[in-house]
């Protein structure tokens, strides 16, 4: 409840919902459709789920009535086509998932969709357009190869001082467009083709669609916008271990938890896991 109206937190306009996910997401996806159907305080339009063609996900989209998206089908290039891998580690599909979030402006049907990753459950409500501009849950660390990229990829300095990488964001179909064409203007050839071409592809973690989408529009539309603290825990524990006790606690403190598996995403500064908002 607001304290001032003492009204339920809501939002009036209708989203859409994408999720991209792989086999291994599995576990924790089903919680992170409920988290978002329980605290996403809008109406809520199609929850899409863009994956591999996979049995086991299609049978969860059923149970969970959401919308089930051949990833291969979505752009005319797949992850086989992104030259982003290394003897020692493969980031193209990584890669692969930030373009499918950026392609929501063709598989939404309404006009701002919400991104979320598959493994972050919300833990309290969020609304995410308040007096018509957009709320955006923001961290205070960063990585400066995505601002490298972004620079690369516009030809400006990122403006925002907080970071927009924080696991979930609303995009707006209209504003996505946008961006893509002040991209494919600048490099003359398709919006995807130029993120691949502008990350140094030496280094595992080189850009962000959050960071990217963010800064663009902070740039371009300073009064547009809303910026809060994220307040995301990065967890390393088995969601099966996860108590409904747990989850009140850190709701107390926190508006969403991560349940990360890859314990080597450290800050480059300090020793702070991703996902733990200051």
């Amino acid at each position: 409840m607001s304290p001032a109206t003492n009204r339920p937190l809501t939002g009036r306009i209708k989203i859409d919902v994408l999720i991209p996910v792989i086999e291994k997401d599995l576990k924790v996806l089903p919680f992170v459709i409920d988290g978002v159907k329980k605290n996403v305080k809008h109406p809520i339009g199609d929850i899409i789920i863009v994956a591999p063609n996979n049995g086991k996900i299609k049978k969860l989209c059923r149970q969970k009535k959401c919308t089930f998206v051949d990833e291969n089908s979505v752009l005319p290039i797949t992850k086989k086509n992104i030259p982003y891998r290394t003897k020692k580690w493969d980031r193209s599909g990584w890669l692969f998932q930030q373009l499918l979030k950026l392609s929501g402006d063709s598989l939404c049907s309404q006009n701002f969709y919400l991104v979320i990753d598959a493994d972050t459950v919300l833990i309290r409500p969020h609304i995410f357009r308040q007096n018509q501009k957009t709320v955006f849950y923001c961290r205070n660390w960063s990585r400066a190869e995505y601002f490298k990229t972004y620079k690369k990829l516009l030809g400006k300095r990122a403006g925002s001082r907080l970071s927009f990488v924080t696991h979930y964001m609303l995009f707006e179909k209209a504003k996505v467009l946008e961006l893509k064409r002040a991209i494919e203007a600048k490099h003359k050839t398709n919006w995807y083709r130029a993120i691949i071409r502008s990350i140094d592809k030496s280094k595992q973690v080189t850009f962000s669609e959050f960071e990217t989408y963010g800064n663009f529009l902070y740039a371009k539309y300073p009064g547009k916008l809303i910026q809060k603290k994220a307040l995301n825990k990065g967890i390393n524990r088995n969601v099966a271990k996860i108590t409904p006790f747990n989850v009140k606690q850190w709701a107390k403190k926190y508006r969403s938890v991560s349940l990360h598996e890859r314990r080597w995403y450290f800050k480059r500064k300090g020793i702070t896991k991703k996902g733990v908002n200051l």
